[in-house]
């Protein structure tokens, strides 16, 4: 990880006045010297220098050979997508972030692209998908919210055999954890909301293409559809780059403990969480990740979604909220939070129950954020058997 450590810590110094902090260039266009002729920018929509100096570093760290910055995580998804025409199918990882499905079912099917969603835990389902309409195969590795681990290089030999773009969305596990374009995937991308600025005060996505061809296709369509990150958010990433080493590492540590305590706790059914030895595909995960990441999800032997509710509105470090990836701890009842827009028997089906809770755990110390939850797990229970109480 020398070559990651160094571009974190060689991000460019101002030429103009040597400002070690990038400059925000808050401007929406660049006097011309003469007509067409410029310094490189000419219209903030088109290009930016704050938001450059963020694509150059988010592609570095990518090993990528070109990067984009987006209004939103969904916004750069979408100018994937758009990669695409009517007729071309996209085989998609089966536990998709739910804003994901809701854009792949409800907006692109309508413009016919078929969506077909299978579990990519296991390659061969993948390549058993493949038909001749299929163009783009979309998985996360670790997936949102119950961290299943995909073969990335595997399916990238199935792609590329059939002609076929691989992209994959490693929000959850970030560049300093695992590169995608080094195990054969042609795209990535990132909600940079989450730990890529790690501070839970921005939206914002990322792109990065594994060759120039394709990423003059992406910067066509950033600038035909103009969702693009604006320079005070792209200076905002670019500081929380600068720690984010840092912070996955520490996420990592914090989150390995949290799951080893939920293995114990006697309500709990399932832990799922990468770092564990029981989790299906460890071993992959352990070839193509340096960090297991900073989420952990479980259920509960009652699949109860009013017991969960209680959980999640009973802890204290953990703060109720959607999203993740900063460094305060989050939690989060997906079936009525992040994966509503998803059909329940969809959900299921994925395991995603009605009981599972979804953890994004922060920089806090490691024994507080247990002590939290136990708190909450047992004030749960107790809220619970009064009411049984009551109603008996």
């Amino acid at each position: 990880m020398k070559e990651q450590t160094s571009i974190l810590n060689n991000l460019p110094i101002d030429p103009l006045t040597g400002s070690i902090s990038v400059p925000i260039y808050q401007t929406s266009t660049f006097v011309q010297e003469a007509p067409g002729v410029h310094k490189g920018f000419d219209y903030a929509r088109s290009n930016n220098p704050t938001r450059k100096v963020l694509e150059d570093t988010i592609a570095q760290l990518e090993n990528g050979s070109n990067g984009y910055a987006f209004a939103s995580g969904l916004a750069a998804i979408d100018a994937v997508v758009k990669l695409l025409s009517a007729g071309d199918e996209v085989i998609a990882v089966d536990d998709i972030y739910g804003g994901a499905f809701r854009l792949f079912t409800h907006v692109y099917q309508k413009f016919g692209i078929s969506i077909k969603y299978v579990d990519t835990t296991n390659a061969q389902n993948v390549a058993d998908a493949v038909t001749p309409a299929t163009k783009l195969i979309w998985i996360e590795s670790p997936t949102n919210p119950t961290l299943k681990i995909s073969d990335i290089a595997a399916i990238s030999a199935i792609a590329k055999a059939n002609n076929i773009l691989l992209c994959v969305d490693n929000t959850f596990a970030s560049p300093i954890a695992q590169k995608p374009l080094d195990l054969g995937a042609d795209i990535v991308v990132h909600s940079a909301t989450k730990y890529i600025s790690g501070h839970s005060d921005l939206i914002a996505g990322l792109v990065v293409t594994a060759t120039q061809e394709l990423g003059d296709k992406i910067k066509f369509i950033q600038n035909a559809s103009g969702a693009i990150l604006g320079p005070f958010d792209s200076w905002l990433v670019i500081r929380g780059i600068e720690t984010l080493s840092l912070r996955i590492k520490a996420h990592a540590e914090n989150a390995q403990k949290v799951a080893e305590y939920l293995l114990e706790e006697k309500l709990v059914k399932n832990v799922y969480y990468p770092g564990l030895p029981t989790h299906h595909n460890h071993e992959i995960a352990k070839k193509q990740q340096k960090y297991f990441g900073g989420v952990v999800t479980f259920d509960l032997v009652i699949d109860d979604k009013d017991l969960a509710s209680q959980i999640v509105s009973n802890t204290k470090l953990f703060k109720l909220a959607e999203s993740l990836g900063g460094v305060k701890s989050l939690c989060c009842l997906p079936c009525e939070m992040t994966h509503k827009s998803i059909p329940a028997e969809k959900r299921y089906s994925a395991g995603v129950t009605d009981s599972l809770i979804r953890l994004s755990v922060g920089l806090e110390d490691a024994d507080d954020l247990i002590a939290d939850l136990k708190q909450a797990i047992a004030a749960a229970v107790t809220a619970n058997a009064n009411a049984q109480s009551v109603n008996a």
